[in-house]
């Protein structure tokens, strides 16, 4: 049965069922005979994350005219334990010491057993998908080469006024959107469709995904603290190369505060006021916008139904949340 073949009410149970299934799939797949490894990474997988990256496949999938959903929801479930296990790992790679407005998993259960449970989420997430074909296989592993290859090129950026928004777009492209990309390309695959459509999506993907990601740059500038779960100016007390602080180098308050290890609250306060006076969020925004707006021109090919309605509301809902 086709997607329009479905009446809104079935559609709309669909998709929560299909939800459904991936919290009982990750429930499953974090089981170990290590006890120790299911509680860090539970403790993360569930502190209120927002599984826009199983949400984005599944909607993909159905607003593509898939049918039988238990391919894309292993997939959906191995991209959002390959995403939680590169949070585990960048919270000690930037000393983060909240996650989700939780305590940092590694100040919790140490160090170790922190880098080896995200290490564990790697491996469940290809076991889940390793039973694919090849090309599926490939183009999971290649975002996750990507992801490695983009938190290298963001640490080589890490404190550097040399940083560029060209530099910028590409460790996002790299760090953020490779998931997206790849999650929307392989759900499309599923769902049956040619090799321009599975392009298409992909690409829709990626416009998605790096809008998320300027949109998270704005809310460590402005967000509210109680609804993102990280204190705001995280990026610039790490020295990470975010969007509004590349635009806004020329200010001395930045520049300093971005360069200097160790700024003080007050200076790091200083550095968002200044980006905050200027118009430099307004154009994050922008520029935010336009890539929801290419990814919702190319979700509007699709035929019409709830999840293709939900899908260009998921790419719309990006630039005007707020956690």
């Amino acid at each position: 049965m086709s997607v329009t073949q479905h009446s809104p009410i079935e559609q709309d149970r669909l998709l929560r069922e299909d939800l459904d299934r991936v919290e009982n799939r990750i429930a499953e797949v974090i089981g170990s005979q290590e006890p120790r490894l299911s509680e860090v990474s539970d403790y993360l997988i569930n502190a209120g994350g927002k599984r826009v990256r199983p949400a984005l496949a599944l909607l993909t999938f159905r607003a593509c005219g898939g049918t039988d959903a238990t391919d894309v929801i292993d997939l959906s479930v191995a991209l959002e334990l390959i995403h939680t296990a590169t949070l585990l790992h960048d919270d000690i790679i930037d000393a983060n010491s909240t996650r989700r407005g939780k305590e940092a998993a590694y100040l919790r259960y140490g160090l170790a057993d922190t880098l080896v449970a995200g290490d564990f989420l790697f491996c469940r997430a290809f076991d889940v998908c390793g039973r694919f074909e090849e090309r599926i296989v490939a183009w999971a592993a290649g975002a996750c080469v990507q992801l490695t290859e983009g938190e290298i090129m963001q640490a080589r950026y890490r404190r550097n006024e040399a940083v560029t928004v060209d530099h910028y777009l590409e460790i996002i492209d790299r760090k953020t959107a490779s998931l997206f990309r790849a999650g929307t390309r392989i759900a499309s695959f599923l769902a049956g469709q040619n090799e321009e459509e599975i392009e298409r999506m992909g690409a829709c993907g990626k416009h998605i995904g790096l809008a998320f990601q300027m949109v998270d740059d704005i809310l460590d500038v402005e967000g509210d603290t109680e609804k993102t779960g990280k204190m705001l100016g995280t990026d610039l007390r790490d020295g990470n190369p975010s969007l509004p602080t590349v635009w806004a180098l020329d200010d001395a308050a930045v520049r300093h505060a971005f360069t200097n290890d160790g700024a003080s609250d007050a200076e790091v306060e200083a550095a968002l006021s200044a980006i905050r006076s200027g118009d430099v969020i307004s154009r994050v925004r922008a520029l935010a916008t336009e890539h929801v707006e290419s990814a919702l021109e190319i979700i509007g090919g699709l035929p019409e139904s709830i999840f293709s309605q939900r899908l260009a509301d998921l790419a719309g809902g990006l630039v005007t949340r707020v956690s």
